[in-house]
Parts: structure tokens; sequence; C-alpha cells
């Protein structure tokens, strides 16, 4: 594993406690999408599901129950702790999700390394996660309050996917092996869908104003 790997996965974890601590200590919601968190349910349900017969590293398979565990348990929060839940925005929250879905996994059927069901699905969690954060930047453009700590968790996000890429790139020039194009270009995608935000988020920081993303 190399340093951008690392940094890639401590940034992913760091945004995931972020959002943990504002739902857990704040009991608040409030600004999260919902959509958003259901799709990371299911990127991460179907993209390990060689938990049980592909064991790479203790690393590795902790990573992989964190991320599952974290993000089931994000979505029960928000549908129902008795607390949490009136906080939700599900009146700005209306992307249609479920529509995304579907295309992945035409896509997925059509565009894999092998087809089988784990490669399939493997291709399915990687197209879905390149759009999952759709339903979270449309709730952020509505918002008329974004607070610190869910700016701070879509930065996180968006710079978690960056490393990744960066990571791909160092490996590519430095490992001996087969260019995986699914991940590349996935990676791409998903972090075009951050320019936008980063810009703003950048913006705001450098001049000391509040975060908010334009109509």
């Amino acid at each position: 594993m190399n340093a951008f790997r690392l940094a890639g996965d401590m940034t992913h974890l760091l945004s995931i406690i972020i959002l943990l601590l504002k739902i857990r200590n704040m009991k608040s919601c409030a600004g999260i999408s919902l959509k958003t968190q259901e799709l990371y349910v299911m990127v991460f349900a179907t993209r390990y599901l060689d938990l049980i017969t592909n064991y790479v590293s203790f690393y590795n398979t902790v990573m992989k129950l964190v991320f599952l565990g974290t993000s089931i348990s994000i979505v029960w929060y928000m549908r129902y702790h008795k607390v949490v839940k009136q906080t939700y925005n599900k009146d700005e929250d209306t992307f249609r999700h479920l529509f995304l879905v579907l295309p992945c996994f035409v896509l997925a059927l059509m565009i894999h390394r092998s087809f089988t069901v784990t490669e399939v699905l493997w291709s399915f969690s990687l197209y879905l996660e390149a759009v999952a954060i759709l339903p979270q930047l449309v709730l952020l453009q509505r918002s008329r309050n974004i607070d610190n700590l869910t700016g701070n968790y879509v930065f996180l996000l968006g710079a978690y996917r960056a490393l990744y890429l960066v990571n791909w790139v160092y490996r590519f020039f430095t490992e001996k092996h087969q260019v995986r194009w699914i991940p590349w270009i996935s990676g791409l995608v998903q972090t075009a869908l951050y320019a936008d935000f980063f810009y703003y988020y950048i913006k705001s920081w450098k001049n000391h104003e509040k975060f908010r993303l334009p109509e």
C-alpha cells in the first residue's frame, strides 16, 4: 500500500467520523441526503461480497467492515432515531436516486472484467459510487443553511476520491500490472462531479465567507 492509498482511506474514514459526530453528538442530520447514504449502503454491500471468500489482509477486512457498518448505521439514524429523523430535510432531498441504480447495473452487465456475479456487482458498485453524491449536491444547492460539519464531510468525500486517482496514477508508473479502466473512469467522473463544490468551498474558506452553493 502506498501513501496516496492510505491517505485516501484515512480521508474517507475521517469524513464518516465527522458525519457520525454530527449525528450522534448534535442529534441532527440537517443538510445530509438520506438518498446519498442509501446509495452508499448499496455501493458497499455489493462491493464487499468477497469479505467471506477473499482474505487480503487484516487492514483490508477491517476497513471494509467499517465502511459497510457505518453506512448502514447512518441510514438507520436518519430513518429511525426518534430525534435525528426529525431533523432530516425531506422536502429538499427530492432527487430520484433509485433512477441511478438501473443504468449503473445495466452498464455493469455490459462493461466488466469478467461475467461473474462478484465481478458484475463490483463494477456496479464503482459506477454507482461515481454518481451517489448527486442527491447530496442537489440538497446542498437547495439548502439555505449549510453548517461547517456538512461542508467538511462532503469536501473530505471528494478529497478521498481525488487521492485515489493519484494512487492509481502512482501505481501505473511504479507497479507492473494491468490497468483497470473501470475504477479509473468511474473515479474521474466522481471527482469531476465535485469540481463545482470544491471551487465554492475553497472560495468561501479563503474569503472567510459562509459556504453556499449557487442555485
